[in-house]
């Protein structure tokens, strides 16, 4: 079943990529981070390598995840997105990260 995925994105990665603040994405399969971030790598190849690495496939230091509240950045990449975001309620949140006091 496919899913259509709202994923709004950083200022830096909007511009990188020539978008709005959100933009949706097919995910055909499961609805989880590793199908959003393939099918978003895909439809927006200049993001690849931004929000995780090309090769091991892990998320970048400063990048988060959010959706329905919830910091999902630790959690299996594998695992099903909540239903809200899969249905498309709710956006999935790319936040860059920041560090420092």
């Amino acid at each position: 079943m496919p899913y259509l995925i709202r994923v709004v994105l950083p200022i830096p990665l909007q511009s990188l990529a020539k978008t709005g603040r959100e933009v949706a994405v097919r995910v055909e399969g499961t609805a989880s981070l590793d199908t959003v971030l393939d099918t978003l790598e895909t439809s927006y190849p200049m993001l690849r390598g931004t929000i995780r690495d090309q090769v091991t496939k892990q998320r970048r230091p400063f990048m988060r995840f959010f959706a329905c509240g919830e910091d999902l950045s630790q959690e299996p990449t594998s695992n099903p997105l909540p239903e809200m975001v899969a249905s498309g309620e709710e956006p999935l949140r790319i936040v860059g990260a920041m560090a420092g006091g």
